[in-house]
């Protein structure tokens, strides 16, 4: 029988603030590791729920509270949030010295803790790269799952344990560099979904009844082949294809056409202006690549049009709410 992981050395007694999707569930995960969750604070409804999912047993206490009862203090509110509860925690002499205290935070890096490190604690920034859904199918996603760790030199050891013990690959990121960091990956994640949305939004105009069916397989195999390309070192854009890639000025010139007449219709003006704009990147990113050649470029180039199309929001407003 494999030794119970909460007979390790060095547990710590967690307590969380704001069991949210992320909080909820690391918690629950540094708990599988043998840290025993000795309490959280949960304001919402759905984060009491979340919390007595997936942390039976553990009370649900105001937040000095929990931060006076925990060795370890798992931060996981908003980013706008954070900077005030840190602040007002140590006008209250809540942080204790010696405490660890952990921010999940893609933005901010451990100045943000700066009023708690003046307390003593020790500081960590671990934010995991990924999407949650505040369930129990979280927790298996978190085995491989990069976090981004920012901790002063000497205790940056700790961080990297922590994120190692809950399954995840810990990459070491300096403070300066969390700003861009964080804006690459809402960049990645978040207008990914915007262009699903945007393309699904054409398609049902086009007569497709389920247009998730139909982009699945073309954007699964898109994404999976960017991402390998990327791994390999050749570069996400070697796996382009379409029209751009091929120099297909025509194609180009149509689709621009057709997503200006959708635009007037449904009066989506941002399908059209996300177009234009991605593949003049495209065919930017496809010409330094060397995969098509400065002519091609230029007939692309001068195929995307600068009209800015109706000026009206229509369904797509509609549908954004």
């Amino acid at each position: 029988m494999p030794p119970d992981p909460a007979s390790r050395p060095g547990r710590l007694g967690v307590g969380v603030v704001g069991p949210g999707r992320v909080g909820a569930v690391l918690g629950s995960a540094l708990r599988a590791a043998g840290h025993p969750v000795v309490a959280v604070s949960a304001i919402s409804e759905a984060s009491r729920e979340r919390a007595q999912t997936l942390l039976p047993g553990v009370p649900v206490l105001d937040v000095p509270e929990v931060v006076r009862r925990s060795e370890l203090v798992l931060l996981t509110v908003p980013d706008d949030a954070l900077p005030d509860l840190v602040r007002g925690l140590a006008d209250l002499g809540a942080w204790q010295v010696g405490q660890i205290v952990v921010h999940t935070s893609g933005r901010f890096g451990v100045d943000v803790l700066a009023p708690a490190r003046a307390a003593g604690v020790i500081p960590l920034a671990l934010h995991p790269a990924m999407t949650f859904t505040g369930t129990s199918l979280d927790l298996s996603r978190l085995v491989g799952c990069s976090f981004a760790v920012t901790a002063p030199g000497p205790v940056l050891p700790i961080g990297q344990a922590l994120v190692v013990e809950i399954g995840g690959e810990p990459v070491v990121l300096a403070e300066e560099a969390r700003g861009l960091y964080h804006a690459a990956l809402a960049h990645g994640a978040n207008h990914l979904v915007v262009l699903v949305a945007q393309a699904a939004q054409a398609l049902a105009a086009a007569g497709v009844s389920d247009p998730g069916r139909m982009l699945a397989p073309l954007l699964e195999a898109a994404l999976d082949g960017a991402l390998r390309a990327e791994s390999t070192g050749s570069g996400a854009i070697a796996a382009l294809t379409g029209p751009v890639r091929r120099g297909d000025a025509g194609t180009v010139r149509e689709h621009d056409a057709a997503l200006t007449a959708f635009a007037a219709q449904s009066g989506a003006v941002d399908v059209v202006a996300a177009y234009r704009a991605l593949s003049r990147s495209a065919t930017g990113r496809a010409l330094a690549a060397g995969l098509i050649s400065p002519t091609a470029a230029q007939q692309l180039l001068d195929g995307i049009t600068d009209d800015p199309g109706p000026a009206h929001g229509g369904p797509a407003a509609q549908e954004d709410e």
